[in-house]
This record gives C-alpha cells, sequence and structure tokens, in this order.
C-alpha cells in the first residue's frame, strides 16, 4: 500500500535523489513575475488577493538595493492584433488572461512595488518570464548567477519561470512568502515541486540575509 503521508513522500523523493540544494552565487537579479494589478486586485476576474506577496517581496527589493542587485518586473501583455488573430494558444485554456490587453490597467505593475527608473521590465505572452523574452540575455549581460523568484501565480508563471532559470543555467531560489496563488492547494503542491526538482524554496528572512550579506556591485 502506497504512503500518502507528507513524510512518506519525502521519503520516496529523497530516496530518488531529489531535493537538493543549489548553489547560491554571488551576482543575483531578483525576478518578479506578474505583479500586475490583474493579478493582484480581487476584484479582477483574473486576480486574488495578494497583499502580503506584493509586501514581501517589496522588502526583498529594498533589502537587495545597497549591493546593487538587479530588479527585473515581468508583466502579461496582449494586442489587439494578437487577441483578433487568435494566435496566442495559451489563450483557449486560459480564457480569462484575454483581459490581459495593451494599454489596460490590469498590466500595470502593483503600485505598492518599490520599482525604479533602473529596473528593467520584460513583457511576455506566456507563462515562463523565459520564452520568447529577452530575460536569459538580459542576465546574463548582468553577469547574473542566481534569481530570487517572486510573483503570481506559483502553480503557473512562477513555477514555469522556476524551471526555465535552471534550465538555462541560473541557480533558482524562491522565497515562500514572496510567491502566490489562487487557491492554497495548487500554491503547496507546486513549492513542493520546485524544491524537489528545480530549486531552493526558502524563508523571506533568509533571502535577505543572503542579499545583506552580498559586497556592493560597482557600476562598469
Amino acid at each position: 500500500m502506497a504512503e500518502n503521508s507528507t513524510t512518506g513522500t519525502d521519503a520516496t523523493y529523497a530516496r530518488a535523489g531529489f531535493g537538493g540544494s543549489v548553489r547560491r552565487g554571488e551576482r543575483p537579479a531578483i525576478v518578479v513575475v506578474d505583479l500586475i494589478q490583474g493579478f493582484t486586485d480581487p476584484s479582477s476576474p483574473f486576480g486574488s488577493d495578494l497583499t502580503d506577496v506584493v509586501a514581501a517581496t517589496g522588502t526583498l527589493i529594498e533589502t537587495a538595493r545597497p549591493a546593487g542587485v538587479p530588479v527585473i518586473f515581468t508583466t502579461i501583455s496582449y494586442s489587439a492584433a494578437e487577441l483578433a488573430g487568435d494566435t496566442v494558444r495559451w489563450l483557449d485554456k486560459a480564457q480569462g488572461m484575454r483581459g490581459l490587453r495593451e494599454g489596460s490597467d490590469a498590466v500595470i505593475l502593483d503600485p505598492r512595488l518599490p520599482a525604479a527608473p533602473e529596473d528593467t521590465l520584460v513583457v511576455k505572452k506566456g507563462a515562463s518570464a523565459f520564452h520568447g523574452t529577452s530575460l536569459a540575455a538580459t542576465l546574463a549581460g548582468l553577469r547574473c548567477d542566481t534569481i530570487l523568484v517572486c510573483g503570481a501565480t506559483t502553480s503557473g508563471c512562477v513555477r514555469a519561470t522556476a524551471v526555465d532559470g535552471v534550465q538555462s543555467g541560473f541557480s533558482v531560489l524562491v522565497p515562500r512568502e514572496c510567491v502566490g496563488d489562487r487557491a492554497q492547494a495548487p500554491h503547496d503542491a507546486n513549492l513542493f515541486d520546485i524544491q524537489a526538482k528545480y530549486g531552493d524554496v526558502i524563508g523571506v528572512a533568509d533571502a535577505r540575509d543572503y542579499l545583506s550579506a552580498l559586497t556592493p556591485r560597482r557600476s562598469s
């Protein structure tokens, strides 16, 4: 009979060799995935209350500023032509995402985030912040070796970004207080999977300690 307990699941994954720790580099970047008004406003048809996630992410960003850690935000935005042309297959499955129209309030970063002029904004069309975007090239140009992935949703764009991040050669850290979802079960399941296979799920206090200990970067 299969074990259904958390202990049994952990033991099964450990026996298979999953759950090792990633190497934390000296040149991290923070990637904030889709903390846009369409997702953080609970009155939005596809949003939820991510107040705590936005606050924790903001605190992490402020901790990173003295060390000159790059901050990269992402948004999802579709042009009228893309929506009319019916070319984005993801929208067949996620019909509500059609509300993420270019120029609408839904695609704007949550104003509670401490965004700065020097931060980068990546516009994407799919779940992963890497797929079809300049993110990997931007990180390589900044000589980053580690990414701290924050944002929404844990089971969608955060997980996809974590998977593509490690596949692109970056160590991945996911501060658990800095990610959120529309429901608890998929949130918990995907944090478990990220921890087992793709990156380290850590506390925001640990993430802040890591960033605080970095040597400030000099302008090149």
